[in-house]
């Protein structure tokens, strides 16, 4: 498969992208107004998408638990890494740390990678296993950190943590996961309206998402020649550290083999998740940085998924 095959599937993306940059350059529709999209998406839209696919999901039949904690582990290894550069790069605000972290290790599921998996495999289960992780886990790690750093909490360092992991816990996205797995695991039948009604809405998540990224982006500009050191850093280690990491941890200390192996790092290949805009927008902390790695990660992404693709058909 080569990149102009996997630019095929994008389209949609870039039509939804690129008619926010237009609309925003043409003042149709003000770049201010992409907080308020991004907060239907992130309120309303994907949770919507999660619970509906989570519910009617074979979570059994999705699992492979060595996989799973392997893949958590190189996640957590990259966190790690990237929170020691953050820091020693003198990035001090719990937000920025959080949201740098995010970037390098979080991987893009609604718009890059479920049309890659659907085009490769017929089908987007593999990601599934993984969406749950970084949303039940890896999300609520950032979400209490977001909260936990946001300017005007008070109180000793114990209770701040408490209320920004509560907060987290009460956010629609954290909601409609668990709520997802609680009534797949338990012998309720959501009725098919109600699914249905959720994949409507839940499908608007993704191009909402994208077009409140283009309106930012037309409103402030997005310069190739302008990538800053960090920005090349970050990427870097999202499009090529992160997948070796991934490989590393997986089979070397969890013994995972074959196609899920494969699987694992092409995952961990794809670019910068759509949300980590979402995410600077709603706790205003790196908007233009964030919405700079989304394009950029996806850009570079795109060029090295002939390379990682052939890699994991060779592993499994």
């Amino acid at each position: 498969m080569g990149a102009a095959q996997a630019l095929e599937k994008l389209v949609p993306v870039v039509l939804a992208f690129g008619c926010g940059v237009l609309l925003a350059r043409r003042k149709v529709v003000p770049a201010e107004s992409s907080k308020a999209f991004a907060d239907y998406a992130f309120l309303f839209a994907v949770p919507c998408f999660l619970f509906g696919n989570i519910h009617r999901s074979d979570l059994g039949a999705l699992f492979d638990w060595r996989a799973v904690t392997g893949y958590a582990a190189a996640a957590c290894t990259g966190a790690v890494l990237v929170g020691v550069v953050a820091w020693t790069a003198g990035v001090r605000d719990p937000r920025g740390a959080a949201l740098r972290i995010m970037a390098g290790v979080q991987v893009n599921t609604a718009y890059f990678s479920v049309p890659v998996f659907i085009m490769l495999f017929g089908n987007a289960a593999p990601i599934f296993p993984v969406l749950l992780f970084q949303v039940c886990v890896f999300s609520l790690v950032i979400i209490s950190i977001m909260e936990w750093g946001r300017p005007g909490r008070v109180g000793s360092p114990a209770r701040r943590l408490g209320s920004a992991v509560s907060a987290s816990l009460l956010t629609p996205v954290v909601i409609a996961c668990n709520a997802g797995i609680l009534l797949g695991l338990l012998p309720v039948t959501v009725p098919g309206v109600v699914l249905d009604a959720f994949a409507f809405v839940g499908d608007s998540a993704s191009p909402v998402a994208l077009f409140a990224l283009g309106l930012h982006l037309g409103g402030s500009g997005l310069k190739i020649r302008g990538t800053t050191r960090e920005e090349m850093a970050v990427i870097a280690f999202k499009c090529a550290a992160m997948p070796l990491i991934t490989y590393a941890v997986c089979r070397h200390l969890f013994g995972v083999e074959g196609e899920w192996l494969g699987h694992l790092v092409l995952i961990a290949a794809m670019p910068a998740p759509q949300n980590l805009f979402i995410f600077a927008q709603r706790y205003d902390v790196g908007v233009d940085l964030s919405a700079a790695l989304v394009v950029k990660s996806s850009v570079v992404a795109l060029l090295l998924l002939p390379l990682w693709t052939q890699w994991a058909v060779h592993l499994a």
